[in-house]
This record gives C-alpha cells, structure tokens and sequence, in this order.
C-alpha cells in the first residue's frame, strides 16, 4: 500500500516532531490536536526547529517552507478520514489510546494503517480495540524526533508482514533507522533504559552520592551524553513512571518496582523541564 497522507495525533513534543520528519520527507500531514492553542504551539515548535536546521545549513528555506505548507492543523479527527496512515502521539494513557484509537478505526478506509507512537503500552492491546488489529502497529520514535535517528517498529499479534513491511519501509524513507520489536513491555529501550534511571533514583534516595555525582559518574564512566536524572528530568518524571508501572505490571517483577523518591517526586508536581524542576531546576 503507497502511503500519501499521514495523520499524526497530539501535537506535543512527539507528535509534532512526528508531523515535521513525515512533511519534510514529502508526504501531506494533518495536524490533530483538541484545541487551537494546542496546534498553534505545536506549529510554533515545527517553524522553530525547521528555522534551526536552515539556519546550520541542513536544510534550505525552500525546503523548509514546502514542508510547512504540507501541514495542515484540525480540532475535528474526523478530518484524518482521508489519510492512510495516523500515527497516535498522545499522552501515554492506554485508555485514551483506547479511545483515540476505536474513534479513528470506524473513520479510516479499510486499508488504512494505524500506528501508535507509545513508548511502552501493550500494541496487541490497543489493537484489539479495533477492527484491523493486522493493520496495527507500534512506530516508536525518540526524542528530539527531528535529529534522532531510531524508530522501533512493535509488531503486535495480529501484524501483518504487509503492515510492518510498509511502515519499516516508510521509516527508511523518514532518513530514519528501523528496528524490529516484539510486542513485549517497555519493548527494548524502555525495559533497559528505564530500570537503569530508577536505580539512579534509588541510589540518590539512598545517599549513595549527589545527583551530580550520579549523573557524572554516567557521563564519564559509561560515556552517556547526559546522566539519568537530568535524562529522566528531559523525558518527564511522570512519564518515567507511568513506563515503570507498564513493566511492573506487565512482568510483575519487582526490579520494576518505582522508587518511592520518584513517586514522591510526581505527586508533588516536580516533573522535570515541563514544570521548571524536577531532580535539577530549570
């Protein structure tokens, strides 16, 4: 199936980076978000990150500006009837995946792909939901889209090889390095990435050492480009938990358990760069 018009729902951080690499690789996009506001910052993220690469030469003005005019923005999902992929990009709740997801599938053409862009939620789960669970897939991207390179591909159950050869396929043609994942929680980057940051939260809450010197004793040591609390503050400590609670109840081992400093942390509203602070202040 050729791919032409791509829905990207949520126009946050992911979902507009999202809606970027697929209009700046040629394909028509609309933009869906619940409110105006909504758009309109997420458009104001895409001008600013187009704007940065044209100004280091990576791309041209003109090249930005056709990418810009591929967009097109929506309150209405059912104005994503036409395309023939969407891409979910809302917050990482199943039930409002659930519910995004039930919508879409009685508004698409019976070909249509839908993707989710979750970075832990069980994929055969939310495309039980639907009708066209083979025609379901996880597109897992990583932050800052624009710049980051891997997708992880989730097959589901029910995935047909037509549907992952499609949208492994249509990643290559994002300029963007496709990897094949079972349908497994946290898939792979989030089963190891995430219980390495909770034991940074858990060697902290413990006095093991400062967060400085956790987070430097990664740096330098292992070579990571960031320690994982300030890593963990980027992605949102609530996001950090709510992947921690997709691992400990899907496996229900206790390695996954959170760290009580991190759940003290996201009741108190410290949630990283979004909220001015979390382990750092910004």
């Amino acid at each position: 199936m050729e791919i032409k018009t791509v829905g990207v729902v949520g126009a946050g951080t992911m979902g507009n980076g999202i809606a970027q690499v697929f209009a700046s690789s040629g394909f028509e996009v609309k933009l869906r978000d619940v409110g105006e506001a909504q758009l309109e910052r997420g458009m104001g993220s895409i001008r600013k990150s187009l704007g940065k690469l044209v100004e280091k030469g990576k791309v041209s003005q003109e090249e930005s500006d056709a990418a810009l005019g591929r967009i097109s923005t929506t309150t209405e999902l059912s104005d994503l009837s036409v395309c023939d992929l969407v891409v979910e990009a809302i917050f990482e709740n199943y039930d409002a995946k659930a519910e995004a997801f039930k919508e879409l599938d009685g508004l698409l053409h019976p070909e249509a792909i839908l993707a989710s862009n979750t970075s832990s939620i069980d994929i055969t789960r939310l495309a039980a939901v639907t009708n066209r669970p083979d025609r379901f897939i996880g597109m897992h991207f990583f932050n800052p889209v624009p710049l980051m390179q891997l997708v992880e591909v989730i097959r589901g159950l029910a995935t047909s090889d037509e549907t992952y050869a499609t949208v492994r396929d249509l990643a290559v043609k994002l300029g963007k390095t496709p990897v094949e994942v079972r349908d497994y929680p946290g898939f792979v980057s989030n089963r190891v990435l995430m219980p390495m940051i909770n034991e940074a939260v858990f060697a902290l809450y413990e006095g093991v050492a400062s967060k400085e010197d956790i987070d430097t004793v990664m740096k330098l040591g292992m070579n990571h480009p960031m320690g994982p609390l300030t890593l963990a503050d980027f992605i949102g400590l609530d996001v950090c938990l709510d992947i921690l609670h997709v691992l400990y109840d899907g496996f229900k081992d206790p390695k996954y358990r959170p760290c009580p400093l991190l759940v003290k942390m996201v009741q108190a509203g410290k949630l990283g760069r979004k909220s001015g602070e979390g382990f750092y202040k910004y």
